[in-house]
């Protein structure tokens, strides 16, 4: 039976989801958002969403680096298929599809599950990482930007004040958190510990730069499928690059917030695109069509995937 715990995780992320999609088409009917889905421009959809094939494909063969040191050699098919059997799981229950993709190369490769859900989380550190990279480009590139939004809002002097009591506050956390032995504590220092391990190991991987190269590939396809889609709307086609980075992180972030991102994507966009100064309604419907596309593209993908993985590995499955 499981445990309360367990049906909350399931639970709230759906319940989520379920209140944020009402709260967006509130904002914008539902004919007005089928007129901008009629009058999108789908030859950039179509682009995005090969972009987006492209990501997930690299994002397969991959995962085949991680697997050569473990002493296996899997098929690119069945690794294609098991990353967007775990995107569609994903959307049933959040982080189950990593189990699952597990799962599957279990089944069908022989790999322990032990190893293959280990090799997915080292996965998970570079593109955390590259994540946090992003992050730190957009804070770059834009710094003036952001520093003089935040001016516009506050005082200049309570702004410098509000950094250094940031930095003074996360040194001390840093401080005891290091020192402490709570069970609190020591979740963080493993997740710290493991990130650093993660990333120490890509670089002792025997073709380390082709994960690398291909790490660096998904991420780029991820920002220009994001970039790409919005020129399907003519009124984001000046969007500036900065609206772009800033979209695509908050974005990024809202996938995990609720089941794959249902309800909370478009309006992390509207977030986002508000800052520049984006006008909500074409923004809220560019988020809409934004997840919609790719959504549709994992359903179908990832459900042949399902059907078609037993067909593949017959021969395997007979002997």
């Amino acid at each position: 039976m499981a445990s309360p715990k367990s049906i909350l995780k399931v639970v709230i992320p759906l319940l989520l989801g379920v209140g944020l999609v009402w709260y967006s088409l509130s904002k914008i009917s539902v004919p007005t958002l089928l007129q901008y889905f009629k009058d999108a421009d789908y030859s950039w959809i179509i682009l995005g969403v090969f972009m987006g094939l492209l990501s997930h494909a690299s994002r397969a063969y991959r995962w085949l680096f991680m697997a050569e040191p473990l002493g296996y050699k899997p098929k690119f098919g069945n690794s294609f298929m098991a990353v967007y059997a775990a995107y569609l799981i994903n959307f049933t229950i959040p982080r189950a599809g990593e189990i699952a993709r597990a799962s599957i190369l279990t089944n069908y490769e022989e790999i322990p599950f032990d190893k293959g859900i280990g090799s997915i989380v080292a996965e998970r550190v570079a593109d955390t990482i590259m994540l946090l990279l992003i992050i730190a480009i957009a804070f770059f590139l834009e710094f003036e930007f952001i520093y003089d939004f935040f001016a516009s809002k506050f005082n200049s002097t309570l702004i410098l004040v509000g950094i250094a009591v940031l930095f003074i506050g996360a040194l001390i956390v840093f401080l005891l958190i290091k020192k402490s032995h709570r069970k609190f504590a020591l979740k963080v220092k493993g997740f710290v510990s493991g990130l650093i391990e993660g990333a120490l190991s890509i670089f002792k991987m025997k073709k380390k730069w082709a994960f690398i190269g291909h790490t660096i590939f998904i991420w780029v396809m991820y920002v220009l499928m994001f970039y790409i889609t919005t020129f399907a709307l003519p009124e984001l086609q000046n969007i500036s690059i900065a609206a772009i980075l800033i979209g695509f992180i908050l974005a990024s972030f809202s996938i995990a917030a609720t089941n794959g991102g249902i309800g909370s994507f478009p309006e992390a966009v509207v977030i986002a695109f508000s800052l520049f100064s984006m006008l909500e309604e074409p923004s809220r419907a560019f988020g809409w069509i934004m997840w919609s596309t790719q959504t549709l593209v994992i359903i179908v993908i990832g459900g042949l995937s399902l059907l078609y993985l037993p067909i593949y590995n017959r021969n395997k499955t007979a002997a």
